[in-house]
């Protein structure tokens, strides 16, 4: 998920559309280049000596800045004969004979014109007149700065909630199903109290930075957002068979084919936000973000990557200290509820979880409060398993994914291969009590 290059070689008004919109004001490398070159020529155009000095003194590398024909900042100050601005340019060190796309210098376009004043003062700075033809016979109008507005920006007219209703509430906002050009999406739209939030905002857009970026059969697709507009909005694919949690509660337990073939489709997507070099911990992993296509539950996705519930590692085997407790308590793993040191494990453990939920046919630890779950496995106890029969491969598997040692836990990459081996062993007609553990 790389970053765009160097935009000042870029066009005017071209974006970087693997983040978020930002404001020119913030300066980390990469992020800002692009506005502050529209802005830098936009205010060279305008005559603006003030705001181009101010411009510079945050950013001086922006004085060789190129536009979509390669010109510079001086160039469009020499074809209009801005002097004081040029010589702002200067100061900060102009290139005097950078060439524009069709090989003028700042003196040529002045030349061209017909601005002495300004021919003298490109020459007494050791400008030079070469070039073909002077790039004010091909002149186009600097338009003004464009926001960073990437091609999933959707605008909120676009969607219809006349028929919307709520699927889902958390404490940044709510999720509503509506429809956008026709199709059912499903919307997360952060609370109006909270859309000024800096905090929220900023993570708002670190998950829509990482969603934008995901592309798998097992991820729920991210397909817009809303980020320069109150309220901000998130826009995925809406998934008609509801959430593995309510499934659960209307089937109970699951027999071992079903809650295979539902496993192998969560450790896919786990599997490809694990991949290196770039992972992905979701840390919030539950039956509740785990969502079903359709009625007939032959494919599941995760979704509900939250506010703060994603990080972005660079390697697999870093750990990370939590700022809190991150996640649902009943699926926390204990390193998390300890506020110890972490890395992508803690989504193993979830897994074992929903695994053994899936197969009891009840949340672990049903009859506890859930802070009182999550501190009962802190202290190394785990459910019991009481459903009648089960599969001694199952439960060997859910241990070690729950296991208090980190390093025991196996990725999702071999869980993988240990469910499809013990899904090719099963007899065509599988019940709950074919075999024991």
């Amino acid at each position: 998920m790389s970053e765009g290059g160097d935009s000042s070689s870029g066009s005017l008004g071209r974006t970087n559309c693997s983040s978020p919109a930002k404001k020119t004001g913030d300066k980390k490398k990469g992020k800002t280049r692009v506005s502050k070159t529209s802005a830098i020529l936009w205010h060279a155009h305008q005559k603006d000596a003030a705001t181009v000095r101010k411009l510079l003194e945050e950013d001086p590398s922006l004085v060789n800045t190129r536009d979509y024909d390669n010109r510079t900042p001086l160039h469009v100050a020499s074809l209009h004969g801005w002097i004081d601005v040029a010589n702002c340019l200067i100061e900060f060190g102009a290139d005097v004979n950078a060439q524009d796309r069709w090989k003028n210098t700042p003196l040529a376009d002045a030349a061209g014109a017909e601005k002495p004043a300004m021919v003298e003062l490109l020459k007494s700075y050791g400008g030079l007149s070469y070039g073909q033809n002077g790039s004010h016979f091909e002149q186009k109008p600097v338009p003004p700065p464009l926001p960073n507005k990437c091609d999933w920006e959707i605008d909120p007219s676009e969607l219809d909630f006349s028929n919307s209703n709520i699927v889902g509430k958390g404490s940044f906002g709510e999720i509503l199903k509506a429809y956008w050009r026709g199709t059912p999406v499903a919307v997360k739209r952060i609370l109006p109290s909270l859309s000024r939030d800096r905090l929220v905002i900023e993570d708002f857009r670190h998950e829509v930075n990482l969603l934008v970026k995901l592309r798998h059969p097992n991820i729920v697709q991210f397909l817009g957002a809303v980020t320069e507009r109150k309220p901000l909005m998130l826009i995925t694919e809406y998934l008609r068979g509801g959430d593995l949690h309510q499934y659960l509660q209307e089937k109970g337990a699951l027999s071992p084919l079903t809650a295979i073939n539902f496993a192998l489709d969560i450790a896919r997507g786990m599997a490809y936000l694990h991949n290196e070099p770039n992972v992905i911990i979701h840390r919030d992993l539950k039956p509740r973000n785990v969502l079903l296509v359709n009625s007939s539950t032959d494919h599941l996705k995760v979704g509900d990557f939250g506010l703060s519930k994603l990080i972005k590692v660079q390697h697999a085997h870093d750990v990370y200290k939590m700022t809190g407790e991150t996640g649902s308590y009943r699926y926390m793993a204990p390193e998390v509820f300890h506020h110890q040191k972490y890395d992508m494990k803690v989504d193993v453990f979830s897994f074992a979880m929903i695994l053994y939920e899936m197969l009891e046919g009840e949340p672990p630890l049903e009859h506890y409060e859930a802070y009182d779950a999550a501190k009962y496995f802190a202290e190394g106890h785990r459910p019991m398993f009481r459903a009648k029969g089960y599969i001694c491969e199952l439960r060997e598997l859910t241990e070690e994914c729950w296991a208090a040692d980190v390093h025991k836990r196996p990725s999702f990459l071999q869980i993988l291969r240990r469910l499809e081996k013990i899904r090719d062993r099963l007899p065509s007609e599988n019940h709950w009590n074919f075999l024991t553990g």
